[in-house]
């Protein structure tokens, strides 16, 4: 099954612990382009979050410049709810 990435850039949670002095960037994994774009709906809605867009291969970063997490929804602690349509389009209103 073809894989589908949304990358964003965490405003929030960069520049502290371990993504001190680097862009703190998340990947999320789906399994459609169809989930794809409810979780890059989603991300659009959290105002940390900017430049998010849907790839098709799994990005790669300099570990140098940037600290990287990877999600998917079996990853412990994630919340389920980036993968619901509308989720923080909801919190927000």
């Amino acid at each position: 099954m073809k894989k589908y990435y949304v990358t964003m850039t965490d405003t929030y949670l960069g520049d502290w612990g371990e993504s001190e002095g680097k862009v703190n960037k998340v990947i999320f994994e789906c399994d459609s382009y169809e989930e794809a774009e409810v979780v890059a709906d989603n991300a659009k809605n959290r105002d940390e979050m900017k430049y998010v867009n849907i790839v098709s291969n799994k990005p790669s970063y300099k570990e140098s410049k940037y600290f990287v997490q990877v999600k998917t929804k079996e990853t412990p602690g994630v919340l389920r709810s980036w993968y619901k349509p509308g989720f923080f389009a909801e919190q927000v209103a």
